[in-house]
């Protein structure tokens, strides 16, 4: 966050240098100048990725991201205060009309497709939860991992945590296991899903529940020279299978229908046996011929896509190829 904010302050200083030399360009243009952009806090690893790219790829571009969560990247689109978010869900008719009615622009387009991962402490001996215990830990019926199953963690008190209260993740999981009501006593909130990943690596008692791009070890992508990497993105159309870190347990779950629960693999995400799977929506109400069109181009294009697809979940558009590594 910190080199985003200095890469972004020195653009707008480049940028007012320009000015003030009577540089007639127009300010901003699809592939040059500023602009900030808010994205739910979950999906911050992935975005972090896609600008790293973009910026390369247009080192006039500067892209400012703001990771809120999901309630108040909304309010701030609505509100003019940003032309460009990235959120679990698409606008509904009626905030469309609104912004008709602004004479603003819309145009909205599912990016990825992920998967919302479970993850315990190392410690915690459970090999796998069913939908209907995550129901009755949510709801406060299950207060102990001893009444989930036989634990040497039976006495101790289950803490469940989420990347906030406003977030995806959150709205998410209340609709999908409760009808939207409040979760029971023993939901607590932390600031980030990094925050979400330490409680875990912590604490055994402790489930959360992540974006899948947060617990993926395949680091070889991040490590490798940005100039590299995006030759790669413009020739390789597949991606090794993906593993986790092991720093926590990734808790397989299984479906109401199932006997078997699964990770969250892209394979699983792709043939819809993992449970909790969730879109990602890029909304720009920019005009066209801005950064901030420019870069919603990008996302929904394929080397946005191919970014996706090498993060651990799967892309909207481009088709995926799987390769075992031996």
């Amino acid at each position: 966050m910190k080199r985003r904010n200095i890469l972004g302050l020195s653009a707008l200083v480049a940028l007012l240098m320009l000015v003030s030399c009577g540089d007639q360009r127009p300010k901003s243009t699809s592939t040059r100048g500023i602009a900030r952009i808010m994205c739910d806090e979950s999906f911050q690893s992935v975005l972090e990725q896609e600008i790293a790219v973009f910026e390369y790829q247009y080192p006039e571009a500067s892209i400012m991201p703001e990771y809120i969560n999901e309630h108040a990247s909304l309010d701030s689109l609505m509100n003019g205060k940003v032309d460009l978010i990235i959120t679990s869900r698409d606008l509904t008719k009626e905030q469309r009309e609104s912004l008709k009615k602004l004479g603003r622009g819309y145009r909205s387009k599912m990016i990825a497709v992920d998967a919302i991962a479970v993850i315990v402490n190392k410690q915690n001996d459970i090999d796998e939860l069913s939908m209907d215990d995550l129901r009755d830990i949510f709801s406060g019926k299950v207060k102990r991992w001893g009444e989930v199953f036989p634990t040497k963690l039976k006495n101790d008190t289950i803490k469940v945590m989420f990347d906030g209260s406003g977030t995806g993740v959150v709205h998410y999981m209340k609709e999908k296991f409760l009808n939207g009501a409040n979760f029971g006593p023993n939901v607590y909130a932390r600031s980030s899903s990094k925050d979400v990943f330490e409680a875990v690596e912590t604490y055994k008692n402790v489930i959360g529940f992540i974006g899948v791009s947060w617990i993926t070890s395949d680091l070889k992508s991040a490590e490798i020279p940005i100039a590299q990497k995006y030759e790669e993105l413009k020739t390789k159309n597949e991606v090794s299978v993906i593993d986790f870190t092991d720093r926590i347990k990734v808790m397989p779950l299984r479906g109401d229908d199932q006997v078997q629960g699964v990770k969250p693999y892209q394979a699983h995400i792709n043939s819809g046996d993992y449970p909790l799977v969730r879109t990602i929506w890029a909304i720009d109400a920019s005009y066209n011929g801005t950064l901030d069109h420019g870069f919603y181009a990008f996302l929904t294009g394929v080397i946005g896509q191919k970014i996706i697809l090498q993060t651990g979940i799967l892309p909207a558009a481009e088709p995926v190829r799987y390769v075992e590594v031996q």
